[in-house]
């Protein structure tokens, strides 16, 4: 990643916070390290809209869950 940004643009989109990247990076130190290496000299866009996968997955997940 060091040698990627230094030369390239480098985009990454989530639909979680930082503050829940915990769940995919357990170790709280390296998901400091991630999200500082990630966001040091970049740019933060936050589109502020929701996901319509997450959405659709929520939903399905419901229906499938009501007897």
């Amino acid at each position: 990643m060091t040698e990627l940004e230094e030369k390239n643009s480098v985009a990454i989109a989530s639909n979680e916070s930082f503050g829940g990247w915990t769940k995919t990076f357990t170790d709280p130190r390296r998901c400091a390290a991630i999200v500082d290496r990630l966001t040091f000299n970049g740019a933060i866009i936050e589109t502020g809209t929701q996901s319509y996968r997450l959405a659709h997955t929520k939903a399905q997940q419901q229906i499938k869950a009501v007897p």
